[in-house]
């Protein structure tokens, strides 16, 4: 019986398993295997080699790249956990009407109604030299020259980004507060605590699970994004994922494959290294 029930369980998983197998696991031994392969200007051709991987560290440009993906990926990582969590909590609880909580949520994703190209490209012309910001600004008399750096610049880049991740961060986060018994948060009003104490020691430690849960959201989205690079920063600032975009243009698929690789696999260091301070399946 317990034989039959094991080869059942193996039937029942197989369909899963070879989907994943040939739209996750193949995709990636493909890339793998391109990374060694070699390339010239008008070829590319199978062989074993670390060519690749030998020209990506030994350049001074590959660690420039790393370093402005991971100040872009940690600064939206700040602003979105902010944002996510006082949305989150705000929906939580200070709204007791579970209605005026499901349509506040769907407010949030209004924005999603449209593709990420459009919303990003509609900060151009709010954020230009001639833009509403800079008008604006000049009417109030806040300054007397528009601000050249609102846009095509590191804050253009990441205010697209925190617009376009942050829900990805309320999300889980609002997900793990509403399963919050909220006895616990009046047991901690009756025993004197404030509202910041029961923040801190009652509400954060809960809701761990899913800051994890957004942070590999949004982490995992930043490292590998390169359109928003290129449009908000107007092709004056580069991150991995455009380095990976350029190497295609060019048809030097190996060297993509070898810097996607290297991607691949510092985000899997990075949430692997995420994953050691909560144990989310246990959690949730």
């Amino acid at each position: 019986m317990l034989n039959n029930r094991t080869l059942l369980g193996w039937l029942q998983a197989a369909p899963l398993t070879l989907v994943m197998i040939g739209f996750l696991l193949a995709p990636i031994v493909m890339i793998v295997i391109v990374s060694f392969w070699g390339a010239t200007e008008f070829s590319i051709y199978p062989a074993f080699q670390f060519d690749n991987y030998a020209f990506l560290f030994g350049s001074e440009v590959t660690y420039r790249v790393f370093l402005a993906t991971f100040k872009y990926a940690f600064v939206t990582w700040v602003f979105t956990l902010a944002i996510g969590f006082t949305v989150a909590y705000f929906l939580a609880f200070h709204i007791r009407s579970q209605s005026i909580q499901i349509a506040l949520f769907l407010v949030c994703t209004i924005p999603f109604w449209t593709s990420n190209i459009i919303r990003m490209i509609s900060w151009i012309p709010f954020l230009g030299r001639n833009g509403i910001a800079n008008k604006t600004l000049i009417d109030w008399g806040v300054i007397d020259q528009p601000l050249e750096w609102l846009l095509y610049s590191d804050f253009s880049v990441l205010l697209a980004f925190v617009h376009l991740y942050t829900l990805f961060m309320v999300v889980p986060i609002f997900n793990t507060m509403m399963r919050i018994d909220k006895s616990l948060l009046e047991a901690a009003r009756d025993n004197g605590a404030s509202g910041f104490q029961t923040l801190l020691h009652v509400i954060l430690p809960l809701t761990k699970p899913g800051i994890m849960i957004g942070t590999i959201f949004v982490v995992t989205l930043v490292m590998g994004d390169f359109i928003t690079v290129r449009f908000m920063s107007g092709s004056q600032r580069a991150n991995v994922g455009r380095l990976i975009s350029n190497d295609i243009a060019l048809l030097q698929y190996p060297s993509a494959a070898a810097t996607a690789v290297v991607l691949l696999l510092t985000v899997l260091i990075m949430i692997a290294i995420l994953l050691r301070f909560v144990n989310i399946r246990k959690e949730l």
